[in-house]
């Protein structure tokens, strides 16, 4: 969108730990975790980046570092990009006053760092600024929203409150975590303490007359934060059910990186990764399936809406159905592990040596 680079800094929030994605993110911040080709932020900075912001502003926690020495200035991806440690936990509107240093725009829009999100962000600054609001938020129509906070909105897309999760809700409009804030409402946030957007600084915002409105649209949406919702999350970018400007002309049924290998007779579909020099041996069989860099899957094997982490080896003819296997794990041949099985990094089960059914 022509001129939006003068309009918006954008925000990201990577502070969180990822506990629900362990043991994934032992040792790696959620947002960087391997996803459809790419560490998962990537894909929202290339979306922040064609609409046309270019200052990014990561508000930084759980091992801070490495953001810093994967995306350095931002240079390689056309962005510039700034970093804000958070040291103790801050909560989101904390977090969001952490980094008003930083800002460059009166306008500032704020990504939760752990969505997959396809809206069109031009259109929700249109939004902020055709209503002069001081705070617009991006609200999702989804189909079920008891599990959410539910943000309904007036005639004139005024939001009238903010709901905690109902079995009863009055809307079917969620919170999808992101928005856009005037930058005198950010600075206004009390400093240095633990606060909540959602059940602070927004209902207060409302109780004193402000302009709080909502975009609202039927976007696609996703919290990445458990391996069910990060294997699908994959799997849509692959498969273009998500949008990512990183994938642009390569979906398909797999995406598998060109070092790897894939064996005779071996079936890749249901939107599945495989990383950098894995090994898929001949008749395996993955079905949206996520396989980090380096992994090794024996011949026969079948995993099935799983997240294989970098290094692990499946060993031949083991299943591997609704679970995650740790970094450098070595699961043996014919074991099996269903139903939200984790294996933590670096253990080994010997072959056969975890099962759900008879031994054949």
């Amino acid at each position: 969108m022509a001129g939006t680079e003068a309009r918006a800094d954008a925000v990201i929030l990577v502070g969180g730990k990822g506990t629900r994605l362990r043991p994934l993110t032992v040792g790696t911040p959620k947002p960087m975790l391997p996803t459809a080709g790419a560490p998962f932020l990537t894909h929202l900075l290339a979306r922040i980046r064609d609409a046309g912001l270019t200052h990014v502003v990561l508000g930084t926690s759980y091992r801070a570092e490495v953001f810093e020495e994967h995306f350095g200035d931002g240079s390689e991806l056309g962005l510039e990009i700034d970093y804000v440690v958070e040291s103790e936990p801050l909560g989101t509107g904390g977090a969001i006053r952490n980094i008003a240093s930083a800002l460059r725009h009166d306008t500032v829009m704020v990504f939760n760092g752990d969505v997959l999100g396809g809206t069109d962000l031009g259109a929700i600054l249109d939004t902020h600024e055709s209503a002069a609001a001081d705070v617009t938020l991006h609200l999702v129509r989804v189909a079920d929203p008891r599990a959410y906070g539910c943000v309904p909105t007036d005639a004139d897309g005024r939001v009238l409150e903010f709901l905690e999760k109902t079995q009863d809700p009055p809307t079917d409009q969620i919170n999808a975590g992101c928005y856009v804030f005037r930058r005198e409402v950010i600075e206004a946030i009390p400093e240095g303490r633990a606060i909540s957007v959602e059940r602070e600084i927004f209902p207060a915002l409302l109780e004193r007359g402000a302009a709080v409105h909502g975009h609202v649209d039927h976007s696609y949406w996703r919290d990445m934060g458990t391996p069910a919702d990060f294997v699908r999350g994959s799997s849509d970018l692959v498969r273009g059910i998500a949008p990512s400007p990183l994938l642009a002309g390569r979906h398909g049924e797999a995406l598998v990186d060109e070092s790897a290998s894939v064996g005779g007779g071996a079936l890749l579909y249901g939107g599945s990764v495989v990383g950098r020099g894995a090994e898929i041996g001949a008749g395996a069989r993955l079905d949206q399936t996520v396989v980090f860099d380096g992994v090794r899957i024996g011949a026969g094997a079948v995993v099935e809406r799983s997240i294989i982490a970098e290094g692990a080896t499946i060993g031949p003819r083991a299943v591997i159905r609704d679970a995650v296997i740790g970094e450098g794990a070595d699961i043996g041949a014919r074991c099996e592990f269903i139903g939200g099985a984790r294996v933590w990094p670096g253990v080994a089960i010997p072959d056969g040596g975890v099962r759900f059914s008879t031994d054949v």
